[in-house]
C-alpha cells in the first residue's frame, strides 16, 4: 500500500511539476492537464450541432473568455433551456480603441442581446450570443484588434490601472506597467489554442510584448518561475488553482480598489515621468461562500517596495509562488488571498526571496491617503486634448445611450476607457470638437456630469438573475429602485452626506461588496446579508450584520442607524460611524424596528 502512494505521488509529481505542496490534485487539476493547453473538447463542440456545449467544453470555455449561460426566466419544465453565452475582453487599463467598440456594439446588435457592459475590472461583457454564432463573434473581436483570452478562467485576469488618461505625474507610467504586466502573464500554448480555435491558427494576431518584457518572460523557462512545461513554461499545463487579479495605480488614486487584487502595485516615477518604483501590496480578493467560514473576504497585505527595473520579474514569481503553493486540492481555498492568511507575510516573503525572486524587497515609500476617483465630467487630458467621464449605472450600455456614443465614437474616432466603477470615459477630444461632443451628450440626457449625487454615482452591482447561474436574487436590475429608497429616506432624514453602496445577486463578490460602507448581498429570495462599514476611499472591509434582511425591510432596518449618524456621526462618513459605533451598538440599532 505504501508503494503505491508513493508511485502515486511520483506520478503526479510528473505531471504536475509546478505542485509544490503535496497535494494530490483534484479532478479538475487533471481535467487541464488533459485538455491539450485548454482546447479539447472545446474544440471538438464548437461545430456541432448542439445548442450548447457540454460541462467539460463550458469549462474551457471560461478560460477563452465565455461563459455558458441559460435565461432562468425562460426555464420550463420538459423543455430545453435558452442556452446563450457572455463574452468578455481583455483590455488592460479598460482601453477600447474606436474601431474594436464600433466593432463591439455590431456584434452585440446582430447576435447579442443589444446591450454592452462595462465590468468592474475595466472590460466589456457581451450577453446573449448563441453557441453557433460564437466563433463569429470572437473572431470578429480578435480581428478588430481586440481580445478575450484569459478574461475568465484559473489564469491572471484583465489588469487593471487608472482609465484617465493623464499624460501627468505617474499615470502614464502606470499605463504602461499595466499593459507590460498583461504581455508577460499572457499565456504561450494556450494562446496558440486560443488562436487556432477562433482565427484558424493566424499568428499576425498573436500578442507581441514589448523587448523588454520579452527579456522578462523568457526568465520563466528559469529557475523557480519554470512550471517545468517548456510550452506553457509559466502557467504549466494546470494553470493557476484559481483566478488571478493585479491592479496598477498612482499614489493616492484608488479607482481601481487596489487592496482588492492578489497584487496591487503603487507607481513612483522620477522626475521626468520613468517608473522609479512601486509599493507592493499582495493577497487581497473578495469570493466567499455563504455558512461557510473558512471563505471571507481579505484585503491585501503590504509586502515591501521594489525598484521598478524588477517589478515585472516580481510580478511573475508572485505568480508562480501561489501556483505551486495555492491549494489545488479545495478550489474554495485556491485563492492567493487564503495562502496568505494560513501562512503570513513572512513565510511569503521568505519562500518568494529563497525561491523565486532575490532582488532586494524594501521599506514601502509612505503614501498619501487613497481617493476613490471616478472621473465623471470634463477634464484636461493633455495639452489640445480633452476627456468626459459618462455615468453608466450598473455598467450597461443599451437603448439611445448606445446609439448615441457609437455615432460619437464613429465620427470622432474617440478612444473609450472603461473604469472600474462601470464608467465609461470619452478620450482624444480636440478643443475645437469639445463643443460640439458636448451638445451631442446634452441631447442624449447626459448634462449634469459633476451634479450626479455621490450615491448614485459610486454604487455598482453584479448582473445578477436572470443569466448568473450563481445569482440567488436580484442585483443589478433592483439597484436604481434601492438607491431611490435610499435616497428618499435620507431625504426625509435631512441627511446631505453620501454613502458608498454596492449590491450583489451572490456571495461572490463580483461588485466588490465587502468593501462598500453599506452593501446588500443576496442570501435568498427577495433577502440580503447586511454589510456595514467599509470606507469611502475603499481602505477598509465592511462587515455582515443581518444575514437574511428582506429587501423590502430596507428602510425600517436602516432608519436608526442613519439617524444616529446623523445626530452623532458629526463629519464622519457612514463607515467610520458604524466603526466607532462597535459592533453591540450597530446590531441594537438594526434591531430596533424589527
Amino acid at each position: 500500500m505504501v508503494g503505491e502512494q508513493e508511485s502515486a505521488q511520483t506520478a503526479n509529481k510528473s505531471l504536475f511539476p509546478c505542485i509544490a505542496n503535496n497535494a494530490e490534485p483534484t479532478k479538475f487539476e487533471h481535467f487541464k492537464s488533459d485538455s491539450n493547453y485548454l482546447l479539447e473538447p472545446l474544440a471538438s463542440e464548437l461545430d456541432n450541432e448542439l445548442n450548447h456545449f457540454t460541462n467539460d467544453a463550458g469549462q474551457l470555455l471560461k478560460f477563452h473568455g465565455s461563459y455558458q449561460q441559460d435565461n432562468r426566466e425562460k426555464r420550463q419544465k420538459g423543455s430545453d433551456k435558452d442556452w446563450q453565452m457572455m463574452l468578455r475582453l481583455r483590455s488592460p487599463g479598460g482601453v477600447i480603441p474606436a474601431s474594436l467598440f464600433i466593432a463591439l456594439d455590431d456584434l452585440s446588435d446582430r447576435l447579442g442581446n443589444g446591450t454592452l457592459r462595462a465590468t468592474t475590472r475595466q472590460a466589456f461583457q457581451m450577453h446573449g450570443v448563441k453557441k453557433e454564432n460564437l466563433h463569429e463573434v470572437i473572431g470578429t473581436i480578435i480581428k478588430s484588434m481586440g481580445s478575450t483570452l484569459a478574461a475568465c478562467g484559473d489564469i491572471t485576469r484583465n489588469v487593471m490601472a487608472p482609465a484617465a488618461p493623464f499624460e501627468k505625474g505617474a499615470y502614464p507610467s502606470a499605463r504602461k506597467l499595466a499593459n507590460e504586466i498583461a504581455d508577460l502573464l499572457t499565456p504561450s500554448a494556450a494562446q496558440e489554442s486560443y488562436l487556432d480555435l477562433w482565427v484558424g491558427g493566424n499568428l499576425k494576431y498573436k500578442i507581441k510584448p514589448k523587448a523588454n518584457v520579452q527579456k522578462i518572460k523568457a526568465q520563466q523557462l528559469k529557475g523557480g518561475v519554470f512550471s517545468g512545461d517548456e510550452k506553457e513554461p509559466l502557467y504549466g499545463s494546470t494553470y493557476m488553482p484559481r483566478k488571478f487579479k493585479c491592479a496598477v495605480t498612482v499614489p493616492g488614486d484608488n479607482s481601481v480598489d487596489l487592496l482588492t487584487n492578489d497584487i496591487g502595485l503603487v507607481v513612483f516615477v522620477k522626475g521626468n515621468g520613468r517608473l522609479k518604483g512601486c509599493n507592493v501590496y499582495i493577497g487581497g480578493g473578495m469570493g466567499r461562500t455563504h455558512n461557510n467560514e473558512q471563505t471571507f473576504a481579505r484585503t491585501a497585505d503590504l509586502l515591501g517596495y521594489v525598484d521598478g527595473s524588477h517589478i515585472l520579474e516580481l510580478v511573475q514569481s508572485i505568480l508562480a509562488l501561489q501556483r505551486d503553493y495555492g491549494d489545488r486540492k479545495i478550489r474554495r481555498h485556491a485563492r492567493m488571498k487564503y495562502l496568505l492568511q494560513d501562512k503570513g507575510i513572512h513565510w511569503f516573503k521568505t519562500i518568494l526571496k529563497a525561491k523565486y525572486f532575490s532582488r532586494p524587497i524594501k521599506e514601502p515609500i509612505i503614501e498619501p491617503k487613497f481617493k476613490l476617483e471616478d472621473y465623471l465630467g470634463w477634464h484636461r487630458q493633455s495639452k489640445g486634448l480633452w476627456f468626459v467621464g459618462v455615468p453608466l449605472l450598473s455598467g450597461r450600455l443599451d437603448g439611445s445611450i448606445k446609439i448615441g456614443l457609437r455615432k460619437l465614437v464613429q465620427k470622432f474616432q474617440l478612444e473609450i476607457r472603461l473604469t472600474p466603477n462601470q464608467d465609461l470615459l470619452l478620450c482624444n477630444i480636440g478643443n475645437h470638437q469639445k463643443s460640439s461632443i458636448k451638445d451631442a451628450l446634452d441631447c442624449l440626457g447626459i448634462k449634469q456630469f459633476e451634479t450626479v449625487n455621490n450615491i448614485r454615482r459610486h454604487a455598482i452591482a453584479c448582473p445578477a438573475l436572470p443569466l448568473c447561474g450563481l445569482a440567488v436574487t436580484e442585483a443589478e436590475r433592483s439597484l436604481p429602485k434601492v438607491l431611490d429608497r435610499i435616497e428618499v429616506l435620507m431625504s426625509q432624514l435631512t441627511i446631505k452626506k453620501s454613502i458608498l453602496i454596492r449590491m450583489t445577486g451572490c456571495p461572490n463578490g463580483c461588485a466588490r461588496p465587502y468593501m462598500a460602507e453599506l452593501a446588500l448581498v443576496g442570501s435568498g429570495v427577495g433577502q440580503y446579508q447586511l454589510w456595514l462599514g467599509g470606507s469611502p476611499n475603499l481602505e477598509r472591509l465592511a462587515k455582515p450584520y443581518l444575514q437574511k434582511m428582506p429587501i423590502e425591510q430596507l428602510e425600517s432596518t436602516i432608519k436608526p442607524l442613519l439617524i444616529s449618524w446623523r445626530d452623532e456621526g458629526g463629519r464622519k462618513s457612514l463607515g467610520e460611524h458604524v466603526k466607532d459605533l462597535g459592533d453591540q451598538k450597530v446590531i441594537s440599532l438594526l434591531s430596533k424596528n424589527s
